[in-house]
């Protein structure tokens, strides 16, 4: 085992370990010390494994999280009845309870972050790098496309005829609408992302890393139940665009847009909010000078 690690290190797999991982950034003394932000630049991570196996855990938990979810809402969509299915309720726990099993997967690896909206809120905290950031997204991005092109391959006809998961303003909503709804869907995702994961809050309480999961993946359920009727919820351009490429109708990409503007700003405001309000990073740092 001595020998194991001693090689592990040899060829970098820890080199350039992630700043604050989900659920992982738990501090062992009680004496809480605000950890140095990200570079915005670390060119050198390239050069190490754990940079690569935490891409690929991205990948991997992205494609499952597709699979998983397209495939419930095709089968509500195939029910003559909801109430033969499991329904808006099954949607949302589908969705939040791969959030909830994904990320207690991966956060000790990637951080667990399986949304570009996520990863640019923590990049705009300082979380990771630019280079990490970029990495994760393109990442997250392929492993939904691989996940909804499994769903196709397994049944083309129904997923065509299902419209593939894709999301879309329903009727009766404005463009407007949806924009919203997505900005504060993600506002409240990614909220609660940097809420569960505070450092400081894994300081105090040991606990913590460990749940860290839980809420996660119960805002994801709780946005959908909300938002299921308005836009089919998003609050993750991955899977948006990952259901739209695959799908690709025009009705997939007429509002495909929103899936990317309403989470973005979302997750920057939430970002804000939690940095700026909540800790107060800034007013600590003039304290500090």
């Amino acid at each position: 085992m001595a020998e194991n690690r001693e090689e592990d290190v040899r060829l970098g797999a820890n080199k350039f370990t992630e700043k604050q991982p989900l659920g992982t950034a738990a501090q062992t003394d009680k004496d809480y010390k605000e950890p140095p932000p990200a570079p915005l630049f670390e060119p050198g991570e390239i050069k190490s494994w754990s940079f690569y196996r935490a891409g690929i855990a991205e990948f991997v938990a992205t494609f499952l999280f597709l699979y998983i979810t397209i495939l419930t809402v095709m089968g509500v969509g195939r029910s003559n009845s909801k109430c033969a299915s499991v329904g808006i309720q099954g949607i949302a726990w589908s969705f939040g309870g791969m959030i909830f099993a994904l990320v207690y997967c991966t956060a000790g690896i990637s951080g667990g972050h399986i949304n570009p909206a996520v990863t640019f809120g923590l990049f705009l905290a300082r979380k990771l790098s630019l280079t990490r950031a970029i990495f994760y997204i393109v990442m997250q991005c392929l492993g939904a496309i691989c996940g909804a092109g499994v769903v196709k391959g397994f049944m083309e006809g129904p997923y065509q005829r299902l419209q593939g998961g894709a999301n879309v303003v329903q009727h009766g909503y404005t463009k407007g609408d949806g924009l919203g709804a997505e900005i504060v869907g993600t506002f409240i995702l990614v909220y609660t992302v940097f809420s569960a994961t505070d450092a400081k809050r894994n300081a105090r309480d040991s606990h913590v890393p460990l749940l860290a999961p839980l809420p996660i993946g119960f805002a994801v359920f709780l946005v959908h139940l909300a938002t299921i009727p308005i836009t089919g919820t998003s609050i993750n351009p991955a899977r948006s665009l990952g259901a739209a490429i695959i799908y690709n109708r025009d009705n997939a990409w007429d509002d495909h847009w929103i899936f990317w503007v309403g989470p973005f700003i979302g997750a920057a405001l939430a970002a804000i909010y939690h940095q700026i309000v909540i800790r107060a990073i800034p007013f600590k740092s003039s304290q500090a000078c």
